[in-house]
């Protein structure tokens, strides 16, 4: 289904950041070390709304001038090179890009995961992934979705990601509260899963979100029965992310460093997501990356966060006014 243009944005070399100078330093490093010129990025293309003809392809390039140098054939590339990106509907040929993005969804656990994929790209009404445009057999870059817990709740994948919440959270208000979402008001809350390569230029962020909260609004309107338009109409948002917490963050005296954050976010938007959300909890990780000196004195841990569906358009503005600060 053709989407309506988000916009156009011209894109700069990628890099996560959160607000905090500080933080923002350290979620650079430790992207780059993870995925040193792995996703550079110079243009989009997204989808056209349902009543809009033609591919909905915005063309919008920025020409990058980086240089290569000339042991880099042999160290692997670091620089930036001109890449198009496109948004397209999930089709169940994404599965093998897809999979690896949420292979830690839920840390270390055994679980269902290929049914979870099957089940993000079976939902072509809703969702988006990031390829590069005329390649897009070669890589995908970002997945984002909305499930509805309630609608979905049979299946192993949506049971599993339940049982695990429920029992990494250790909070007894906040377990509660959890319990509530995933059970008693399952109908009205949206799972929010978006994954991506962790250097995915910032710049697709606003157009990405926008795609999705879109494509709910019109779920609301265009789905076949009134069922369907119903299991769209969310009232609150969950979401599982990852962040970096100091180590020293839940001691009596301040970490050591002045500039020392108590959390670092390596995804610009959970912060946003985190102080418009009404509850939250993080938990501890199994898996862990190694740590550069930068982040010797932080941690990851799961992050979860339950967010008002009428808060949406206050994290769409809030997001725009992120980016735009870059």
């Amino acid at each position: 289904m053709p989407r309506k243009p988000t916009g156009r944005h011209p894109l700069m070399k990628p890099q996560p950041f959160s607000f905090s100078p500080f933080g923002r330093s350290v979620a650079r490093v430790a992207s780059a070390y993870k995925l040193k010129g792995q996703m550079p990025g110079s243009k989009f293309h997204s989808k056209n709304s349902p009543n809009t003809p033609g591919n909905g392809f915005v063309n919008h390039a920025l020409e990058d001038g980086s240089e290569k140098s000339e042991s880099s054939e042999e160290e692997g590339f670091e620089g930036v090179i001109q890449a198009d990106f496109s948004f397209f509907d999930p089709k169940p040929d994404d599965f093998h890009g897809v999979k690896p993005l949420l292979g830690a969804y839920l840390d270390d656990k055994q679980w269902d995961l290929s049914g979870f994929v099957d089940l993000i790209l079976s939902q072509i009404t809703v969702g988006t992934v990031v390829k590069i445009e005329n390649n897009e057999d070669d890589g995908l870059y970002s997945v984002v979705t909305a499930l509805n817990l309630g609608r979905y709740k049979d299946h192993k994948c949506i049971m599993e990601i339940k049982e695990f919440l429920l029992k990494v959270c250790q909070e007894k208000e906040v377990l509660e509260n959890l319990r509530s979402f995933v059970v008693e008001q399952a109908h009205d809350v949206g799972l929010l899963v978006t994954q991506r390569v962790a250097n995915l230029p910032p710049q697709l962020l606003p157009p990405l979100y926008d795609a999705l909260f879109d494509e709910v609004s019109w779920a609301t309107e265009d789905e076949p029965t009134e069922e369907l338009r119903n299991s769209f109409r969310f009232k609150f948002y969950l979401l599982v992310s990852r962040i970096y917490k100091n180590k020293n963050a839940n001691q009596e005296r301040r970490p050591n460093s002045s500039s020392d954050e108590a959390i670092i976010y390596i995804k610009p938007e959970d912060e946003i997501f985190h102080k418009l959300s009404s509850w939250s909890f993080s938990f501890p990780l199994r898996t862990q990356q190694v740590a550069t000196h930068e982040l010797k004195n932080y941690r990851l841990v799961g992050l979860v966060m339950a967010m008002d569906a009428n808060k949406v358009s206050t994290f769409r503005q809030l997001l725009k006014s992120l980016i735009n600060e870059e």
